[in-house]
This record gives C-alpha cells, structure tokens and sequence, in this order.
C-alpha cells in the first residue's frame, strides 16, 4: 500500500471485509514505528445484541491488530476523518453502512432533524480525497439480490449504491469481498 492510498473494501455481510481493513492496518504498522492506525467505528448499540457484538468485536480487534485504536463516530464521518488522518496515520473506517443506516434511520426518540445525504457524502468525498495519508473504507454491497418491498428500504438500497460508487470513484483501490477472498475491482494507475 501506497503511503496515500485509498482503498474501499465492499462485500456482503461476514464476506471479510472488516478482517482485510484489519490485515492493511496490521501491515502498515509493521512498516515503521512512526506509523499509527485508528478505526472510525461507526455502529451505535441500541439494543442488547448490537451491544455485544460490539463488544465482541472490540475483543477481536484488540487481539489481531493490538496497536490500533479506536473512535467512536456514528454521524460526523467526515470531520472524524479530518482530525485522524495524516501522513502517517492509516484511518480505516468500519463501516459506511452503518454510517448511511445512521442518516438516514434515526432510532426513535432521538429527536435529529433529516440529514441531507448528498452533503454529507459530498463531505465524505471530500475528506478521503484530501487525507494526508492512506484511508481505507468499508461497506455492504447489498444492491446484488431483490428490490425490496417498502419505500423507505429502496431508498435506502438505492442511496448505498450512490454512495458506493462516489466514494469508490475517489478511492484509488476498490477491493469485492466475497467468503474471504479479495477480488480488485480498480487498481491505481
């Protein structure tokens, strides 16, 4: 990996996204050690299960990439990428699903007003675009099965796709996850 490369990593659920983000920051510590990496996590835990697979998932990281750390960031993506990255710095965020699904599906009660997803992804874009050092993103490729039922599940499906292929358009690597194995879908160059 490249010292300023971008790289988005998608595939569907338990594909190894999140172990190949893991694998690139665990190699990019090992290159110097002046290097630092730090996960933007962007799940929230509203409910019992969702708790304990973060907390599982935390355990997990801690054990194969013990030198990473950790920001939690549901919502600010974009400024949370701003204040991490540097040239020596690999941000690896996990993952812009959950980040979109935050947007745009508030939980009850918490009061937000409607997020304008196109300015937040234009925010994104920008970001990754202008980080200093290497920036790896993961997310879901959900768009691959039926069209779903309800109104606001499409939207959601198509919103994901527009946000795949920006954020795919400004990263120099896209990588298909797909049981494990890495498939490159755009290489630098």
């Amino acid at each position: 990996m490249s010292d300023v490369c971008r790289e988005l990593i998608l595939g569907g659920q338990k594909s190894g996204k999140s172990r190949r983000g893991e694998e690139l920051a665990a190699a990019w510590l090992g290159r110097s050690n002046v290097h630092r990496a730090v996960l933007i996590a962007t799940a929230q835990a509203h409910d019992d299960e969702m708790r304990a697979r973060i907390a599982r998932h935390r355990r997990d990281r801690a054990l194969r990439v013990p030198g990473l750390g950790t920001v939690e960031e549901p919502l600010a993506l974009a400024e949370a990428i701003r204040a991490q990255a540097s040239p020596n710095t690999l941000v690896l965020v996990d993952c812009l699903t959950l980040w979109l699904t935050n947007l745009m599906m508030p939980v009850e009660g918490i009061g937000r007003s409607p997020v304008d997803i196109d300015a937040a992804t234009d925010s994104l874009v920008s970001e990754v675009g202008a980080a200093g050092g290497p920036v790896v993103l993961i997310g879901n490729e959900i768009g691959l099965g039926v069209i779903p039922l309800g109104r606001e599940v499409r939207a959601f499906v198509d919103a994901l796709g527009m946000l795949n292929q920006r954020v795919a358009a400004a990263c120099d690597r896209v990588t298909l996850m797909a049981a494990g194995l890495p498939l490159t879908l755009k290489e630098p160059g």
